[in-house]
């Protein structure tokens, strides 16, 4: 399968003829073996737009060859990601030879090479190799990293005169397309740049500036687990935030135009006929009912013997299909503009982002909510970490008047939460929560470091996102925690049970984000397709990262000891009347919601119960409840129509047909496709 390229206008790449002229310095040196050493760079890495680490190469000769070797390598929060690449080409850019070996995130590893003979490429990807033709034109690179590869991409592509697409081994297809020139300002001088973007590397679309002598000075994207990522040539760091800037006016440039080519099926007046109605109040289907839709609000829902369907509404045949409730996602990174359509071909009507870049989250909030761009109803919790080695981003907080600082300005942006990480100080914290409550914020986020639960509770904390947290209450105070051994939580303990008492009496809300240790903690003898369906229908930019993790065999025992330990906590907070929101934290995009919910059953959950924590219980939670979390009239009509009862067998929840925000209805399966997923 071809990567998915948006069906944008290509436009040649042009380029003056100090471009070209480094490229012929290039080819004639290697055919006269001068100096060895041909050129030599290096880029600041970014996460987040804060350092993280950095990228050096050289490109050295070897008798008429060209070969890249690359060294890139950054922390990101206490976790070395390092990556080793190493390009052999002609004189002409074409490659001869490939190799890539490391890690491209936290939990995502690579080692692939490629090596071209006449015209049969041998691609080993893993422990697997296959022959592949090699096309006339093509070049080799797999995904966002090393940024010096895609500068010998477009090298290549100028040196040979291609337009801006190219096949590429070990698979895919990678586009260019010029979107304009910048004048960047650094120090006292001020450089002429263009600005690209690529398509085909990561999912989505990357944007890159080259410089006239064809030297990448600037990528901004997304990394293999989705997160922000900027990647900017030594010496121009201080052009950082300009570069973030105008890369977020184009995610909103590429979110009008994917928004522009995906009309309603169904808009105005319309009555949605035979469908069983799950309504989100009840264990019992309402067979043969009627949902009336007008204004964007739900009119009518019930029997379709008590239901009036006005005379101007357009009838849509549900065909027996099951009608709930639009979903929630109370755990989104809405890092780039193609998750909207996902979210919502998933059946995601609202989704929490609990963690973003400020500019980038409020353009596409705005954009959504003014109808200028396609994506579910999204909600901003933002985000404020403390200094340390495990810090991210770049919005700190650390002393008393930052902490205020900080949520007075998410709060006059309109921000519905605060989100602590992981390096604030406890007494900073303190601050954040006071000023929080006092602008009418509620917190959420992770425990800080050198803190419980409990104690982030008392602080003033109103959510804790993710379950490992719950660990440290649950156990004795003189429990010493040993690396690859499960911990033993008696859940009839004093510990257990005065810590459930605790956070009922301050109404603690709990986003487990099982799907995440569930990714993390599976086999990775074991394909991730066999716990996650849905990553197999993935682009082909994303099935590596997301299915080359897991455990070792000899920690498998550990990764499913830890798992069942966690599915055991959250159903012993359900079941003690604790409120837990679903949530994911990205891992599949869309699919990963439904799992989610699958794990909430395993769990303990009835599934109606499972349904009720992506539906009505954050609707509650977060105040929306007299316009969301249930199919009745008066409320905004988010809905989405399922193949089979999900009260039956709650994995029908992933058979979504067809979705309807704010009274639109959309056909799910051309919303996946239209960023690139079978449906």
């Amino acid at each position: 399968m071809r990567h998915f390229v948006l069906r944008t206008k290509t436009r040649f790449i042009k380029f003056g003829l100090a471009g070209l002229a480094i490229l012929t310095f290039l080819a004639a040196g290697a055919a006269a073996q001068t100096s060895p050493v041909v050129e030599t760079g290096k880029f600041r890495l970014h996460k987040f737009e804060q350092p993280i680490g950095e990228e050096t190469y050289t490109i050295t000769r070897d008798g008429e060859s060209l070969v890249v070797s690359d060294d890139f390598r950054f922390v990101d929060r206490g976790s070395p990601v390092p990556l080793k690449a190493t390009l052999r080409t002609k004189a002409d850019l074409t490659p001869e030879s490939f190799e890539i070996k490391g890690n491209t995130a936290r939990g995502s590893t690579i080692d692939a090479s490629i090596a071209i003979d006449g015209r049969t490429a041998t691609i080993r990807e893993g422990k697997e190799t296959r022959k592949a033709e090699v096309p006339a034109r093509f070049f080799t690179i797999a995904g966002y990293a090393p940024a010096v590869i895609q500068q010998t991409l477009l090298r290549y592509l100028v040196q040979n005169k291609i337009g801006g697409a190219v096949e590429t081994l070990p698979n895919g297809r990678v586009t260019l397309e010029k979107r304009g020139t910048d004048e960047i300002k650094i120090g006292d001088r001020t450089v002429a740049l263009d600005r690209y973007l690529v398509s085909g590397l990561i999912w989505g679309r990357e944007s890159v500036w080259f410089d006239k002598d064809l030297n990448l000075v600037a990528l901004v994207g997304v990394d293999a687990e989705f997160d922000h990522f900027e990647a900017l040539r030594e010496g121009f760091e201080p052009a950082l935030a300009t570069f973030v800037d105008k890369a977020a006016a184009d995610g909103m440039a590429a979110l009008a135009e994917l928004s522009g080519k995906l009309s309603p099926q169904q808009s105005g007046a319309l009555a949605i006929t035979n469908v069983s109605l799950i309504d989100g109040t009840s264990n019992k289907p309402v067979k043969d009912a009627v949902v009336v839709v007008e204004n964007g609000r739900i009119k009518a829902a019930g029997p379709r013997a008590k239901v009036n369907i006005p005379k101007d509404a357009k009838i849509f045949d549900g065909m027996g299909k099951y009608l709930l409730p639009g979903l929630f996602d109370m755990h989104a990174h809405f890092e780039q503009v193609e998750w909207g359509p996902v979210y919502l071909a998933a059946g995601v009507t609202t989704v929490r982002d609990v963690g973003n870049e400020f500019e980038f989250m409020t353009s596409v909030r705005d954009a959504v909510k003014a109808g200028r761009g396609l994506g579910p109803r999204i909600l901003l919790a933002g985000i404020v970490d403390g200094d340390g080695p495990m810090s991210l981003g770049v919005i700190r907080a650390n002393t008393p008047e930052e902490a205020r600082a900080v949520v007075d300005r998410y709060a006059d942006a309109g921000f519905n939460q605060i989100k602590i990480y992981s390096s604030v100080k406890p007494e900073i914290l303190r601050e954040i929560c006071a000023e929080a409550h006092r602008r009418g914020l509620t917190v959420t986020g992770h425990v800080p470091n050198g803190m419980d639960a409990i104690q982030a509770v008392e602080a003033g904390m109103d959510q804790i996102n993710h379950i490992q947290y719950l660990i440290a209450p649950f156990v004795p105070k003189d429990y010493k925690p040993q690396r690859g051994v499960v911990p033993k939580i008696d859940f009839n303990s004093a510990e257990v049970k005065s810590s459930i008492e605790f956070f009922k009496k301050h109404g603690t809300v709990f986003d487990p984000t099982l799907v995440v240790f569930d990714w993390l903690f599976h086999p990775s003898e074991e394909p991730f397709v066999k716990f996650e369906p849905g990553a197999a229908k993935v682009p082909k930019e994303l099935f590596a990262p997301i299915n080359n993790t897991g455990l070792p065999p000899a920690a498998a025992d550990y990764g499913r000891g830890m798992m069942a330990l966690f599915t055991r906590i959250t159903g012993e907070l359900h079941k003690n009347g604790l409120t837990i929101v679903a949530g994911t934290d990205q891992v599949v995009p869309g699919h990963s919601l439904r799992r989610e919910i699958e794990l909430y059953v395993k769990a303990g959950f009835t599934p109606l119960e499972a349904l009720q924590a992506a539906t009505i219980v954050p609707a509650r939670v977060m105040k929306m409840d007299k316009d969301l979390g249930t199919v009745e009239a008066g409320k905004v009509a988010d809905l989405i129509l399922v193949d089979g009862n999900p009260l039956e067998n709650i994995s029908n929840i992933r058979n979504t047909r067809y979705v309807v925000t704010g009274g639109r209805l959309y056909d799910c399966a051309a919303l996946w496709q239209s960023v690139g997923f079978q449906p």
